[in-house]
């Protein structure tokens, strides 16, 4: 029994790096993103990095050598609609305003995850974290661009619904091969509503930098935050996201030279408490499943044992 808590402390703290790691590369992409978005516009940029990383992926996990069934593709392909609803939801919402507040606002999505499936502890912090998130806001100055929140909100809506099936494609599929058909279904997406006006500004540079921003976002957090959601419940991965307003901040500070309220810096500080409490009521139960198989056979993985 000791051995088996202890095996499963550890892969929540595996779990929570990885999240963390992800959340780093999410918003040094973001600040990377806008300055390229002179050149794009925002849905350009979010085309871009979408198209780049379904690419990407496709080529790793390779998934016509892996088996889906029905109800799988169902859920990586509303996946790959949650990708591009909030990519480019939050690419139009920091046009317009910060990328601390634009992330505290998308945070909401995930909140209301953390706040729903939470289970004692879990829904105190969720709260403290939502705590924090009116604090980094602060919206009874009310200055922030209305339609930069709404775009921001409709982020929220995509994000929770992304972390939701995020898990339960983690949980369905070996490897990183759900976000090699949930990716392309995004970048398909992102291709209808930007339409083919984006491709006459494309050049050599453009797209070596695309490659570059792909990396940063969605590849790598994508596939961090995928095997994150295999060692956490969502309810915990959800409110160990509220640090990503307090990544956001700091790096609008350094890099886009954006200066915070003190109020938002209490924020700060309340979501981090947060995020700790997070890590520490969060992890999941081992249950081993049967899920869907690659060529060389079943592969179990972990479910969530809040699911039963």
């Amino acid at each position: 029994m000791t051995s088996t808590r202890a095996a499963a402390g550890k892969g929540t703290g595996i779990g929570s790096m990885m999240a963390f790691a992800s959340m780093g590369c999410v918003q040094l992409g973001l600040a990377a993103s806008i300055g390229l978005a002179g050149t794009l516009g925002s849905e350009g940029v979010a085309w871009l990095r979408l198209a780049w990383a379904a690419l990407i992926l496709v080529a790793i996990a390779r998934p016509w050598r892996l088996r889906f069934t029905r109800a799988t593709l169902g859920i990586c392909t509303l996946l790959g609609l949650a990708t591009a609803g909030m990519t480019l939801g939050f690419m139009k919402a920091v046009e317009t305003i910060d990328l601390g507040t634009a992330s505290a606002l998308e945070f909401m999505g995930p909140l209301a995850v953390a706040i729903i499936q939470g289970r004692g502890a879990g829904r105190w912090w969720a709260l403290v974290a939502a705590a924090g998130v009116l604090g980094l806001t602060e919206p009874w100055h009310g200055a922030a661009d209305s339609a930069g929140v709404l775009f921001a909100l409709g982020g929220a809506v995509c994000w929770a619904g992304y972390v939701l099936l995020t898990q339960r494609a983690g949980d369905a599929i070996d490897g990183i091969g759900a976000l090699a058909i949930s990716m392309p279904v995004a970048a398909l997406a992102a291709t209808l509503v930007v339409g083919p006006e984006v491709f006459g500004r494309m050049d050599v540079q453009v797209l070596a930098i695309g490659f570059a921003l792909a990396l940063l976002l969605p590849v790598i957090p994508f596939s961090l935050e995928l095997l994150a959601l295999r060692r956490m419940t969502t309810a915990a991965f959800g409110t160990l996201m509220c640090l990503e307003p307090a990544i956001a901040m700091v790096v609008g500070l350094l890099i886009l030279h954006q200066v915070p309220r003190p109020a938002a810096i209490a924020g700060i500080v309340l979501v981090i408490i947060a995020g700790i409490g997070a890590t520490r009521t969060g992890r999941r139960e081992p249950v081993p499943v049967q899920a869907a198989s690659n060529e060389s056979g079943p592969v179990c993985i972990v479910a969530d044992a809040d699911a039963r």
